[in-house]
């Protein structure tokens, strides 16, 4: 038993690094005296640790799917290619906190370690193969991220943030929680494998249970991904946080929860019958009120936080969608769709951050006339925009384009045309933004001093592959292709 868990750590290793990270961050920052505000160490630190956990996820691509810990966690290429999603979004929220002003110089360090220890939690959703690792994971991810929503100790919208998503978050925990026991009392195992074969021989009395306490299962990670109806706590939470959290909680958990449900869709939902039929149609009902919620609220928004808000919201809908196709151009498409959307949030917080930094809120009307300010930075968040919207050539509508694909091979035809036309509602507040930047004369000529040369040089950095995977996107489609679910 030893030795085979020995064996299982050899393939555990992008989790062990990022455990090491995380102690490693908290030994270093243990070291600093107060007056060391900067703490350049430690930022790189944590840089070249994120960097070794992509790298080492990066190599992991082409070997064989493994199962390890007693067929309790699976690795193959699509949580691997997870991993490195939200390695790389964690990444960027560091990047961002490092020049932000909306955390405290005091505060950056925990932030920096309690984001190490959420990804950890992502990670481990990415690759459960039973319900109890999945549990973990995602109590990993939220007592955590509860604290990072209140991160600023005196402001009360950072308050009310946290205590809003500990109190939805707890609740949906233990509706969940509640469903799984039911799932556990009906089949007599935790483990996905094993639950996939038993349910192929239910009867309808057992039938009659699961469906419902599947739904109970769903409630967890829809909370996650921040779906309808389990989104009320989105706007507020991403409001009321620090940027830089806003940013990684736009990314992680909303990569982390996809990647668990598309394993759980494919363990338990891939055969014909009437689970299937019962999931299928209860994420096409949620997929599409959550793109119609979150775009048609996303309109009537002041503040530009609270819009990306809300179309982090559509955008769980839409990706929701290569979810519910359950096949491998499903899966493919939301790999693709994760990674575009990744360099897309990126820049339109790292911006919208720098902006709310000088004038103290992200208010539209402060975007006036950027692009006679600062060309750079209004032409990369231009693109950002017109790519969310799904504009070609740009990647977000390559993302899009799959994702329709995917619906349509299985003629969901119905979903495609409400897609659509969701995409065409949300051009609205897209375009508005960049309305104010290119066509309205500028609020101030004051410099912002966010935007120093290094800092337009990430933004750039990251809008980079916003323009190429629109344009080289097959190469990248490849990869993705690859990352197939492994069903041990």
């Amino acid at each position: 038993m030893g030795a085979n868990y020995l064996a299982s750590l050899s393939h555990y290793i992008p989790e062990l690094l990022a455990c090491l990270t995380m102690f490693g961050l908290i030994l270093i920052e243990a070291t600093y005296k107060d007056e060391e505000k900067t703490r350049k160490f430690f930022f790189l630190s944590a840089g070249l640790g994120m960097a070794a956990i992509f790298t080492y996820s990066l190599f992991s691509l082409g070997k064989e799917p493994i199962a390890i810990f007693t067929n309790s966690v699976v690795i193959d290429s699509f949580s691997s290619l997870m991993k490195m999603i939200m390695v790389l979004g964690t990444l960027g929220a560091v990047l961002i906190t490092y020049s932000s002003k909306d955390i405290d110089e005091e505060l950056k360090p925990e932030f920096v370690i309690m984001a190490t220890g959420v990804l950890i939690g992502g990670m481990l959703l990415s690759s459960a193969n039973n319900m109890l690792i999945l549990f973990i994971g995602i109590e990993t991810l939220s007592i955590l991220s509860y604290v990072l929503a209140s991160l600023r100790k005196g402001d009360e919208k950072s308050s009310e943030a946290g205590l809003k998503y500990s109190l939805y978050g707890g609740i949906s925990s233990g509706i969940m929680l509640f469903g799984m026991s039911h799932i556990f009392g009906v089949l007599g195992t935790i483990n996905f494998s094993e639950m996939a074969g038993l349910l192929k021989a239910v009867d309808s009395t057992q039938v009659a249970i699961l469906m419902p306490s599947f739904l109970l299962f769903f409630v967890g990670l829809g909370y996650k991904i921040a779906c309808v109806p389990f989104h009320m706590w989105s706007p507020d939470v991403y409001e009321g946080s620090p940027l830089p959290v806003t940013t990684f909680f736009s990314i992680v958990p909303k990569v982390a929860g996809l990647a668990a449900m598309i394993r759980i869709s494919h363990a338990f939902f891939a055969n014909p019958g009437v689970l299937n039929v019962g999931w299928v149609g209860v994420l096409s009902i949620v997929a599409a009120l959550t793109m119609t919620v979150g775009n048609v609220s996303a309109i009537g928004q002041r503040s530009v936080k609270r819009m990306l808000a809300y179309s982090s919201i559509s955008h769980a809908g839409v990706m929701l969608l290569g979810v519910l196709v359950i096949n491998d151009i499903g899966t493919r498409s939301v790999v693709f769709y994760s990674i575009t959307y990744l360099f897309m949030t990126l820049v339109a917080f790292y911006v919208v951050g720098q902006v709310a930094d000088k004038y103290g809120n992200d208010h539209f009307e402060r975007f006036n006339g950027l692009i006679y300010r600062y060309p750079l930075m209004a032409i990369a968040l231009c693109v950002v925009m017109f790519s969310l919207a799904g504009i070609p050539p740009l990647s977000g509508f390559v993302a899009k384009f799959h994702i329709f694909y995917a619906i349509l091979l299985k003629k969901y035809y119905v979903l495609a045309v409400i897609a659509g036309l969701n995409s065409v509602v949300s051009l609205y507040y897209y375009l508005k933004l960049v309305r104010l930047m290119v066509l309205k004369p500028a609020e101030s000529e004051d410099s912002i001093s966010g935007f120093n040369y290094f800092n337009q040089g990430a933004v750039l950095a990251l809008t980079f592959p916003v323009v190429i995977l629109g344009l080289f996107w097959e190469k990248i489609l490849l990869v993705a292709d690859g990352a197939k679910v492994f069903l041990q």
